[in-house]
């Protein structure tokens, strides 16, 4: 047994070229991908953790907090882009370690990638059911509104007391778009395209007319001084790198683009205008919507549950953009269709690692059967949508959402670990894009992503350890005794 045997670029490349039944279907070109980018970064990361990382971080200075997560995910997002123009195939992160670390690695981050998608799609399902509250009261009364205990999980309690059961809400939608996954990614593509078109406009629309509506001693201090909120460090850099460790939950839907790089058209030439086109339009929306939020509303709002803990965004147009009511509304749709589309790609991302980790052994092989019809991995999707359903109907988002970024950033170190090692076993390997200054660029991504992993504080580090613990039982309990690459070796 070798724990760290690798698939050769020669395996991945057969496997990237493999037509035909049992094979995924290349529907995408790089304005689908730039546009799955987009429906998966712009969701509950900029609507929802934008506020909680203001209220319970940074402060005004949350929006420093953007900029430290989009460097690191600028400098990842480059690892990204190489890895997936030489190696064209479903896994995202999974792949590219089992190219450059072994079997091992490969596992630990496959393992991982199901933390971030599972938990990312949970998150925003649980948004999405906030949000949908808020569209109730407002366009039907809040009589009508889904009752408490109908949209919250067993964790939280109202402040009259009333304690929560399950978010069916968020285990409806997450119904909805499993179904349409299932259908094929040519429809997925289009749903989500209409979708990104909407929420992108809306985006632009509260930072052009929120921006009158700032009042600067709402930014005074910008970096607050250091002290403790809950358990973890208020204000100062501290603060600023725990911020950016919660909204860098907003960025993770680059790396989602990486994994239908088996269903691109042509994907060396267009992953890398994907991950990195992406990247570029959200980041620069983020770190302007962020300072237009915490300037339009003091970020002590955004802690109490009576205010703007709950639908941030909605609360601070309603209470201070004055005359701006219809804005409200609009922006409340148009978050409902827009978290839609973030869960869409999340468990998009989800059922391709599953899918190439199965195609290799290490989980059952359902996992990697395609749909007669559709030509989709529909076991895989329906198993996850039990799996996520769980966690956006019995946990509060708060703690998913976390976990999240905590899986996401060591996703991208380990990446970004795997450029190194790939220029040294594979120099001369065809690399339709190059990561610029390699290792200086790799290095400094890790070394960002680690101070955001410190940011998220002990709790956070507990329970990925936890979580990669099962995943170790599940390995060596199962995979490495299936695993095709183990097989070659044992015969």
């Amino acid at each position: 047994m070798n724990l760290f045997a690798r698939k050769t670029l020669a395996d991945l490349t057969e496997e990237a070229n493999a037509e035909g039944q049992g094979t995924l279907r290349r529907h995408l070109g790089p304005w689908n991908l730039v546009l799955l980018g987009i429906g998966a970064i712009i969701g509950a990361g900029l609507f929802v953790r934008t506020a909680a990382a203001a209220a319970e971080h940074a402060g005004p200075s949350v929006t420093l907090s953007f900029i430290v997560a989009a460097i690191g995910c600028a400098l990842a997002g480059m690892c990204y882009a190489e890895f997936s123009a030489m190696t064209p195939v479903s896994g995202s992160a999974y792949t590219y370690s089992y190219a450059t670390m072994g079997e091992l690695f490969a596992w630990i981050i496959g393992w991982d990638l199901v933390l971030e998608y599972a938990l990312g799609a949970a998150t925003v399902a649980i948004a999405w059911s906030q949000y949908l509250n808020k569209l109730i009261a407002n366009f039907i009364g809040p009589d009508y509104m889904i009752p408490y205990q109908f949209c919250h999980s067993p964790f939280e309690k109202s402040p009259d007391g009333v304690a929560g059961m399950i978010n069916l809400p968020a285990i409806v939608i997450l119904c909805f778009l499993t179904m349409i996954l299932v259908r094929g990614i040519k429809e997925s593509a289009v749903f989500n395209a209409i979708v990104v078109s909407v929420k992108v406009l809306i985006v632009v629309l509260f930072i052009a007319l929120g921006w009158q509506f700032i009042q600067p001693a709402n930014h005074q201090p910008f970096i607050p001084e250091p002290t403790t909120y809950g358990t973890h460090a208020f204000g100062g850099w501290w603060g600023v790198l725990g911020g950016a460790g919660v909204v860098f939950f907003a960025f993770i839907g680059f790396d989602a683009v990486s994994t239908v790089a088996q269903e691109t058209k042509n994907p060396k030439r267009d992953m890398p205008i994907g991950i990195l086109g992406s990247l570029v339009v959200c980041t620069v929306l983020y770190i302007l919507f962020s300072y237009v939020l915490t300037g339009i509303a003091p970020y002590t709002d955004f802690r109490d549950p009576e205010k703007g803990k709950e639908a941030s965004v909605a609360y601070a147009i309603e209470q201070y953009m004055t005359g701006y009511g219809w804005l409200s509304n609009f922006i409340t749709v148009a978050i409902l269709f827009g978290f839609s589309s973030v869960i869409l790609v999340m468990l998009l991302g989800q059922s391709r690692v599953f899918y190439s980790m199965a195609r290799d052994g290490l989980v059952p092989s359902f996992f990697g059967e395609l749909h007669p019809t559709y030509q989709t991995p529909s076991k895989s999707n329906w198993l996850f949508l039990v799996f996520v359903a769980l966690f956006a109907g019995f946990i509060p988002d708060h703690v998913v959402g976390d976990m999240t970024s905590i899986g996401t950033l060591f996703a991208f170190a380990l990446v970004s670990i795997g450029i190194i090692l790939m220029r040294r076993s594979d120099p001369d390997a065809p690399r339709p894009f190059r990561t610029p200054l390699v290792p200086l660029v790799p290095i400094l991504a890790v070394l960002v992503c680690g101070a955001m992993i410190l940011g998220l504080g002990k709790e956070n580090w507990l329970r990925l350890l936890i979580w990669l613990a099962i995943g170790f039982v599940i390995y060596f309990g199962y995979s490495v005794k299936h695993s095709k690459v183990q097989r070659a070796l044992r015969s």
